[in-house]
């Protein structure tokens, strides 16, 4: 397997085209649990063109009736890519992999997953700019694309950085 890197200007000039649209080629969510994580999913996707179709833990979406739960979990997609990033090496999955990183270490392109006190998280934006160091960013469900993350309610944060996707040869 190669290492492919990460296309950050695709992931966000994706967020930007579809931030309040949706694309026809995925199904909107946002009536049946919310739409944010397929839509990072998508961001990420148009700057790492390359899923995993492992059952039960890869990172795919052919169909509404056939995707993983990587694709559309909040919970799920951070496991994937962080877990993904921890089997670097012989034994690393094909498609796209992160690390786990503070505010302050995060980049455009990158994501955030916002929690309650509890740390259930709950949603998936992707930042797409910076204001005065705090991150803006995009996202499904509640439609946003350019919103200051402190504008939003959330009592815990995690950043999740893409490091890039790999690629079987």
């Amino acid at each position: 397997m190669r290492i492919i890197e990460y296309n950050r200007d695709k992931a966000v000039a994706y967020a930007r085209r579809w931030a309040f649209g949706r694309n026809p080629a995925y199904y909107d969510f946002s009536y049946i649990g919310g739409d944010c994580t397929n839509f990072a999913s998508q961001c990420l996707y148009a700057g790492a063109p390359v899923m995993n179709f492992t059952p039960d833990i890869g990172w795919y979406y052919r169909s509404l009736g056939n995707r993983s739960a990587a694709w559309t979990g909040v919970e799920y997609f951070y496991r994937f890519l962080t877990e993904n990033a921890a089997t670097a090496g012989i034994n690393g999955g094909e498609g796209p992999f992160a690390e786990e990183v503070s505010l302050a270490d995060v980049r455009v392109g990158d994501f955030l997953q916002l929690g309650n006190a509890a740390g259930d998280f709950y949603h998936t934006p992707i930042i797409v700019g910076f204001s005065q160091g705090v991150p803006l960013v995009a996202a499904h469900t509640n439609d946003a694309f350019g919103r200051r993350l402190d504008s939003y309610a959330f009592q815990r944060v995690r950043c999740l950085h893409i490091i890039g996707a790999r690629k079987q040869e």
